[in-house]
């Protein structure tokens, strides 16, 4: 397999495909993450993002962003408000802003409610309510805030991308690859991959390892982005506090979007009431611990 690397997102990403890729192709990827980021990045200043910041409005976005608001949509509701992906604020106040400060400015901030919040409508007419999809790209959506907003997408955006990514190589004519955006994995092809899955406590550990075969493996852990005692980048976004119940997740889906959701809503949700609205598999780590996994995943932790 060849292979190519490059940073995006804050994250280190390969792109592993059988034969090497033609520049062009390497080009439409690295312009696809160029524009991803100039819309939904919060550490930069001339993102979309940025703009919803400084006051409401009515703001235009790409086609791609209705997969990831009717994903949002369907968490949130499905998790009673705890992912939320208006949470952008409630981690600035923690420390985690567009400086890098990790400086704590208060006590947590819960997040502006998502449905009363914000509403958004594709071009094309449709609503912006529903489940979720691998993404897409319509003709564009309007995205309407009745305050000043700070987005972080963290918790679906960068299985998002992922998903964009692997649709330039297949657009290209690459129907085997493996993306790995980090914690985020798809794979496409005859041949599967074993994947280890990191011990949240110690990154030299596994917990286990699952065999993947064209499906999207996405993880969270409370040790990935952490800055202080108590301190990481999982919040519940109706108190704005770091949750500490659960250390790590796991999610299989179809596509790295949905995975990297589910991924974040198991730290909040029972399995049950998510596979209510998405089909999944999963590994939940408590921080006690104990772990609990869909039968799927029977055998795929060590005993």
């Amino acid at each position: 397999m060849h292979t190519v690397g490059f940073q995006a997102i804050g994250t280190a990403w390969t792109l592993s495909t059988p034969d090497p890729l033609e520049a062009s192709v390497q080009a439409a990827v690295a312009e696809l993450v160029q524009d991803y980021d100039r819309t939904w990045s919060r550490f930069r200043s001339d993102s979309t993002v940025a703009r919803m910041a400084d006051g409401a409005g009515s703001f235009e976005l790409p086609g791609s962003a209705a997969g990831l608001l009717r994903l949002f949509d369907a968490l949130n509701r499905l998790t009673d408000g705890a992912v939320n992906p208006l949470v952008g604020r409630s981690l600035e106040v923690l420390g985690y802003d567009a400086a890098y400060s990790f400086r704590v400015w208060g006590p947590s901030l819960p997040a502006a409610a998502w449905a009363e919040t914000v509403s958004w409508t594709e071009a094309q007419g449709g609503s912006g309510a529903g489940g979720s999809g691998a993404g897409g790209s319509g003709a564009g959506v309007t995205v309407r805030t009745s305050a000043p907003v700070t987005f972080d997408i963290g918790a679906a955006g960068k299985g998002q991308l992922v998903d964009l990514v692997c649709g330039v190589l297949e657009s290209a004519g690459v129907r085997r690859y493996v993306v790995d955006a980090g914690s985020d994995l798809r794979h496409a092809g005859a041949e599967p991959l074993r994947v280890a899955l990191e011990h949240p406590y110690d990154p030299a550990r596994a917990i286990g390892v699952l065999t993947l075969a064209d499906r999207a493996l996405c993880a969270s852990a409370v040790n990935r982005r952490r800055w202080g005692e108590g301190l990481h980048h999982v919040l519940d976004a109706r108190t704005g506090a770091p949750v500490d119940a659960v250390a790590a997740t796991w999610a299989l889906a179809a596509d790295a979007m949905t995975a990297d959701g589910l991924a974040t809503a198991l730290f909040f949700a029972d399995p049950q009431t998510l596979a209510a609205g998405f089909d999944f598999d999963y590994v939940r780590m408590f921080t006690d611990g104990r772990a609990d996994y869909s039968p799927a995943m029977a055998g795929v932790l060590f005993p």
